[in-house]
């Protein structure tokens, strides 16, 4: 059989489950999931190989706008993540009413010249009277070449969606080893990984505005030892992220290991610093290192 490969962009509004569903279809975690919206901010590459199949997933912040730096950074990632693809996945929430807005945007998106998919996502949180009709207001988009309904989260139906996305690859180049899953470095997979622990365990109490800086990460035969900066925005959600007695910041860690020593495959020796840092987010300097150790600066 010959080999065929391709670029898949994944669109869609912030929590409607990207980052869970390019997950699902890798089968390793390559991306942050969090109950939060907008929780990716860099387009993350998964790979996904298959016999005689690769398909690189280009997962992006959700579609939103907003007047800070790291918003128009985040509008960029979605630009730039739909060229030169094979085929994007639209993802919508299948609990919730399709708006007209977002229909209006799917549309939109089949008058480009790669093909589109409708990937209705959360399937479990609906049942089919309340689905039916809004599947009916996507059959009114005549360039939509295909929908399907799934549970990402429970990974219920992937296996026909898989197997459409391999028709649309049409690339006969090896972009990445078959034992590659994403892009991204060790510092920027261990910086997400503390990043998801807080969103999950701080819950609304603090604001999306955090960022994680990996200052070192160092070798050995027996562990790893890392140490990573916490930036908050306003010394309240400091000590909301240390906690009384430094117990938050301590739970942070301890599940943040755990995480990393899993996909490192050793032991982790993990130190964690919270700094304030007023305004990072429309700080360029800062939003650059966001996500990456420093020494790859």
């Amino acid at each position: 059989m010959e080999f065929h490969s391709g670029f898949v962009a994944v669109i869609g509004k912030p929590n409607v489950g990207k980052s869970t569903l390019i997950n699902a279809i890798i089968g390793k975690k390559v991306s942050i999931v969090s109950p939060k919206p907008q929780t990716t901010r860099n387009k993350i590459l998964g790979v996904w190989n298959s016999p005689n199949t690769q398909v690189v997933f280009v997962d992006t912040p959700g579609i939103h706008t907003g007047p800070t730096v790291l918003d128009k950074y985040m509008e960029k990632s979605v630009e730039s993540a739909t060229q030169d693809i094979n085929l994007l996945l639209y993802v919508i929430d299948g609990s919730k009413p399709f708006s007209n807005n977002e229909l209006k945007l799917l549309e939109d998106y089949t008058n480009n010249s790669y093909p589109v998919f409708a990937v209705v996502n959360k399937i479990d949180l609906t049942n089919y009277e309340k689905l039916f009709p809004e599947l009916e207001k996507l059959n009114k988009i005549e360039k939509l070449k295909e929908v399907f309904c799934i549970s990402a989260l429970n990974s219920k139906n992937l296996e026909p969606l898989k197997e459409n996305i391999k028709k649309y690859m049409t690339d006969d180049i090896e972009y990445f080893s078959k034992d590659e899953i994403t892009d991204k470095s060790f510092g920027f997979m261990v910086a997400e990984a503390i990043r998801e622990k807080m969103l999950w365990l701080l819950s609304d109490e603090v604001p999306h505005g955090v960022g994680v800086v990996v200052d070192e990460m160092e070798e050995n035969e027996k562990f790893t030892q890392i140490s990573a900066t916490i930036f908050c925005e306003k010394p309240s959600h400091k000590n909301i992220i240390v906690g009384a007695g430094g117990q938050m910041l301590k739970e942070i860690g301890k599940s943040s290991r755990l995480a990393i020593e899993k996909f490192l495959g050793k032991k982790v020796n993990l130190s964690l610093w919270v700094k304030v840092k007023e305004d990072w987010r429309n700080r360029e300097g800062i939003l650059g290192n966001i996500g990456y150790s420093i020494d790859e600066l």
